[in-house]
C-alpha cells in the first residue's frame, strides 16, 4: 500500500486497525458478486443517484469489473487529498470517526455472501469503496465528512453503547461466516435487539450514529419531491437504491431532529432524511456540536463521562485538563458543581499536551480537585496576580488553608505551583494537605502530594485523553465468535466452476464447449445457483 500524508499521520491507537489487503483470499465468486452489484448500480444509478457521486465514480478509478485494490484506491484517491485503508469489518465508532478526521476512508476488506447480494448489515468492500469514497469526491461533503469525524470521535458514548457495538459485531461475522449454524445467528440477534431494547437516555454517540445513519449512510439530497441518492447505503444496495424513492417512503427535510430518529440496519427504513444541498449537512452538525458536553462542560458532561465508565477528560476554563475515568462528583445545595474525581490512571495536560511529571505514573490511583472559586473573594485563583497570591497565603513554603464555595477546603503547606506561557496558575501542590467537603474526607496527608488544578468552571467535556499519548494503547481484542468451517468438496467444485467462466472472459477465449459443460453440471448440481448461469449468459451473447 502506497502511503501518503494521510496515512502516515494516523496515531499508532489507529493504526492496530490497518491491515494489509490479501488480495488473494478473494475467489471467483467474490469477484462475480462485485461484477453482478456494480453493473446493476451503474446501469440504475444515473437516474438517481447525485451528480457528485457519478463524477466521484470516474475520478477513483473504481472498476466494475474487478474488486478494488487497497493499493490502487489509495493512489488514486491520494489525488483529492483523502487515503484508504483496509479494516477487519467492524471497528469501534470512536475510531472509525476518528478515520475520518485525518481524512482517511475505512474499507472493509471483506465482500458480502451471494445469499446476501442484495444488502448486508454488515461492512464490505462493495460498501465502503463503492459506496463511501466516489461521493468524497465532493469537496464541501468531504469537508462534512472530516468534520463529522472530528466531532464525532469526541463524542461520549454510554456503557450500553459499548455492548452494543460488541453484540452487533458478532452478529456481523456470524453472519457473513461460510456455514456459521443459524442458532448461532439466533442468538446473538436477540442480544442485539435486548441491548436496543433496553437503552434508557440516548448519549451523544448513539445520537451522533444517527446523523452519520441518515446523511453518510442514507442520505437523500435535492428537494422533497424529487431528491437524489448521496448515502453509501443506499449507492451499495441494488434492492433500497431501487426502492428507497418510491413514494411508501416518506421523505423528511434534514434537521438536527434527525438525531432522534433511531434505525435498524436489518430493515428497509421507512422514512428518509432530504437535505436541499451538502453546505446545509455542515450546518446541522455545528447546531449539534453545540449541545455536545464537549463544548457545554459543565455537571452535565461529567455525569455523562461517569455513565460511560470509559476514559474521558474535562477541561477547566485555566486550559488545564483532566484524563481518566470519571467516578464522583460533588454540587452544592445550589447544585453547582463543586468537586471532580477519577479512579485509576489519570493524567493532567494543558492544550492536549500532557504537563511534564503529571502523567500516570504520578497519579496511578486517581484524581480530586475542586471546581470554583474562594469564598468571599471577587478575583478566582486563576485571575490573581503574584501581589494577589501573596496576600492569600498562596505561596511556596506557606501554610494555607483554601475555603471554596460549596463547601471545599483545601489545607496544606503550598509546594510550588504551574504556570502558563501568560503567567496564569493553572495548579497548585501541596503537602500535610487535607481536603475536606464539610465532615467528609476527600484526601488526606497520608496520600502524598495533592495536586489541586485551578480553575472556576469545567468548560468542557468528552471522550478520550487530552493528551493521545497519555495512556498505554488499549489492546485490541480478538473475534473468536466462530470458528471457519472448511469448505466441503461441492462449494469448492462451484467456486472452480467460476473461476473457469472468469478465465474465459478476462483472456476473451470463450469455449462454447466448456460453458455447455459448465451450465448442465449447474443444473444438476448446484440448482440454485444464479450468478454463474447469469455469467455463462453474458458470455454466449458475446460469442
Amino acid at each position: 500500500m502506497e502511503l501518503n500524508e494521510n496515512i502516515s499521520r494516523l496515531p499508532p491507537h489507529l493504526m492496530q486497525y490497518v491491515l494489509d489487503q490479501d488480495y488473494s483470499l478473494y475467489t471467483a465468486v467474490d469477484q462475480a458478486v462485485w461484477r453482478h452489484v456494480m453493473h446493476k448500480n451503474i446501469a440504475h444509478l444515473p437516474g438517481v443517484a447525485h451528480e457528485s457521486y457519478l463524477e466521484g465514480l470516474k475520478k477513483t478509478g473504481i472498476s466494475p469489473e474487478k474488486i478494488p485494490s487497497m493499493y490502487g484506491m489509495n493512489r488514486i484517491l491520494k489525488e483529492i487529498g483523502w487515503a484508504a485503508v483496509a479494516v477487519d469489518g467492524l471497528i469501534p465508532t470512536a475510531a472509525f470517526l476518528e478515520f475520518q478526521a485525518y481524512k482517511v476512508l475505512v474499507i472493509a476488506q471483506d465482500i458480502r455472501q451471494l445469499e446476501h447480494i442484495e444488502y448486508t448489515p454488515a461492512p464490505d468492500i462493495i460498501h465502503e469503496s463503492a459506496g463511501h469514497a466516489p461521493i468524497i469526491a465532493n469537496p464541501e461533503y468531504a469537508e462534512y465528512l472530516r468534520r463529522l469525524g472530528e466531532i464525532g470521535c469526541r463524542a461520549i458514548a454510554s456503557a450500553n453503547d459499548h455492548a452494543l457495538f460488541e453484540a452487533t459485531r458478532r452478529l456481523a461475522i456470524l453472519k457473513e461466516a461460510y456455514g456459521t449454524a443459524p442458532e448461532a445467528i439466533d442468538e446473538a440477534q436477540a442480544l442485539v435487539d435486548h441491548l436496543q431494547l433496553n437503552e434508557s437516555s440516548p448519549s451523544e454517540m448513539s445520537r451522533l450514529k444517527n446523523l452519520h445513519w441518515w446523511t453518510v449512510e442514507y442520505g437523500l439530497i435535492g428537494s422533497l419531491e424529487k431528491p437524489r441518492i448521496y448515502g453509501a447505503g443506499l449507492l451499495s444496495s441494488i434492492g433500497e437504491s431501487m426502492s428507497c424513492l418510491q413514494p411508501q417512503v416518506a421523505k423528511i427535510p434534514y434537521s438536527v431532529n434527525a438525531a432522534d430518529v433511531s434505525f435498524d440496519v436489518t430493515r428497509p427504513q421507512p422514512q428518509l432524511f432530504v437535505t436541499p444541498d451538502f453546505a446545509h449537512l455542515s450546518f446541522v452538525l455545528e447546531e449539534f456540536a453545540n449541545q455536545m458536553a464537549i463544548r457545554r462542560g459543565g455537571a452535565e458532561g461529567i455525569e455523562q463521562l461517569i455513565h460511560s465508565r470509559q476514559l474521558g477528560t474535562i477541561t477547566y476554563n485555566t486550559g488545564i485538563q483532566v484524563s481518566g475515568e470519571f467516578s464522583k462528583l460533588i454540587k452544592d445545595k445550589y447544585c453547582r458543581l463543586i468537586y471532580v474525581e477519577t479512579n485509576g490512571p489519570t493524567a493532567l495536560s494543558h492544550h492536549e499536551k500532557e504537563l511534564i511529571g503529571h502523567g500516570i505514573l504520578q497519579h496511578p490511583k486517581g484524581f480530586g480537585s475542586p471546581v470554583g472559586k474562594l469564598q468571599n473573594i471577587n478575583i478566582p485563583i486563576e485571575g490573581m496576580s503574584p501581589t494577589d497570591l501573596e496576600a492569600y497565603k498562596i505561596r511556596e513554603g506557606q501554610y494555607t488553608v483554601l475555603k471554596f464555595e460549596g463547601g471545599i477546603e483545601v489545607a496544606g503547606e503550598v509546594i510550588t505551583g504551574i504556570r502558563t506561557l501568560m503567567g496564569k496558575i493553572i495548579m497548585i501542590s501541596f503537602k500535610n494537605c487535607t481536603v475536606k467537603y464539610h465532615d467528609q474526607l476527600l484526601f488526606g496527608p497520608e496520600a502524598g502530594i495533592y495536586d489541586m488544578a485551578v480553575g472556576s468552571e469545567i468548560i468542557s467535556a468528552f471522550a478520550g485523553a487530552a493528551d493521545m499519548y497519555s495512556f498505554p494503547i488499549p489492546e485490541r481484542k480478538k473475534d473468536n465468535v466462530s470458528q471457519p468451517i472448511p469448505k466441503s468438496a461441492q462449494r469448492l467444485k462451484l467456486e472452480a466452476l467460476y473461476a473457469e467462466v472468469a478465465t474465459m472472459r478476462e483472456t476473451y477465449e470463450v469455449k462454447p464447449e466448456s460453458l455447455s459443460k459448465i451450465m448442465n453440471i449447474l443444473r444438476s448440481e448446484f440448482p440454485k445457483d444464479w450468478l454463474l448461469k447469469q455469467e455463462i449468459e453474458e458470455l454466449m451473447v458475446t460469442m
